[in-house]
């Protein structure tokens, strides 16, 4: 427990220093931005999630809207993934960003494929769907299965793709993102460095749950500020479905991951309303005391020891390469080869 707690002061104070520092200086708009890692990129500290943005409630006037009006007021970091609302994500990021648009995003895309082939083929699509030359972030989506690291990293992997859209000036940076398990967040961090390769970012489920129960926060986040990675938050509220404990508010989940030693907070914005409520949410937002932490975080011990409300983590409800194994690609030609009867 006192591990525990020492590991949550560091990360708390990693945090602090992240946030005044951009607030000394680094602030576009209404919105403060970090730093991204060890890229030197100035992001925004929180970012428009892609997956909300797209969704059919949301009409594509209104979403066009939305993005401008965060990207006006300094909210710079644009999510997205290729497999988002069957590609409507991109399609209304992409129209967003017209008129002048695109100098002010720092647009972050994802793809599912896990071969060359797969991976080549969805960047290509995400490209002409965002209608951009280059996306700032391309990441390996759901790595959620411990086969994932190994076929990317493999011969004929999505890795070989990523690193040729990168030397074509296709894309700037390379991150992947998962929300399964830490254990498997660290086995890709083991598979990279055991191929000389260094992440640019990693996403991860940051929220008020996740310290009591399978933590990226307390396995993942420490070691990937030790390597200098960019830590991209998301799930603070769980898809809302956190919210529905009744433990914390929104503006306290959000309090939250930002004051870890994220360089953006990922949120689902489908209203002006909820761009309002993130932009709140660094406004009022303190770096947290380790007792102003403890106290937020006893609150929702209880209802988090099981995982019941972060169900990313204990359910296949968000694993949407489960249902859409086409998405990952075909098994290399090798394992084909070496399974024949």
């Amino acid at each position: 427990m006192d591990q525990d707690i020492n590991r949550r002061e560091l990360i708390g104070a990693l945090g602090a220093t992240v946030l005044m520092s951009a607030q000394a200086g680094a602030a576009a708009g209404d919105m403060p931005h970090r730093t991204l890692g060890r890229t030197g990129e100035k992001v925004s500290a929180i970012g428009l999630g892609g997956s909300h943005i797209g969704k059919p409630k949301v009409s594509e006037a209104d979403s066009i809207k939305i993005i401008r009006t965060a990207l006006d007021r300094g909210l710079n970091f644009m999510d997205n993934s290729w497999d988002y609302n069957e590609g409507q994500s991109e399609i209304r990021v992409g129209k967003a960003l017209k008129d002048g648009y695109r100098k002010k995003a720092f647009v972050m895309t994802k793809l599912d494929g896990r071969t060359k082939e797969s991976a080549s083929k969805q960047l290509d699509e995400s490209l002409a769907r965002l209608q951009v030359d280059h996306i700032d972030l391309l990441q390996h989506h759901e790595i959620i299965r411990f086969d994932d690291p190994d076929r990317i990293f493999a011969q004929g992997g999505a890795m070989e793709a990523f690193l040729e859209a990168k030397k074509a000036g296709k894309i700037r940076y390379i991150g992947f993102t998962g929300h399964k398990d830490p254990h498997v967040h660290l086995y890709m961090l083991e598979v990279a460095a055991k191929h000389g390769f260094h992440f640019d970012t990693v996403q991860m489920p940051l929220n008020v749950m996740d310290a009591h129960f399978r933590s990226f926060s307390q396995l993942v986040v420490p070691e990937a500020v030790k390597q200098g990675i960019g830590i991209l938050g998301m799930k603070s509220m769980g898809d809302q479905v956190i919210l529905k404990s009744n433990t914390a508010t929104p503006i306290e989940c959000l309090h939250y991951a930002l004051n870890l030693p994220t360089s953006v907070v990922i949120t689902g914005i489908d209203s002006m309303q909820i761009l309002e409520q993130a932009f709140e949410a660094v406004r009022s937002f303190k770096p947290m005391s380790s007792q102003e932490v403890s106290s937020l975080l006893s609150k929702t011990a209880e209802a988090a020891k099981d995982g019941k409300y972060e169900l990313f983590k204990t359910t296949a409800h968000f694993d949407s390469t489960a249902k859409h194994a086409d998405w990952l690609g075909e098994d290399s030609q090798r394992t084909k080869e070496l399974t024949k009867a």
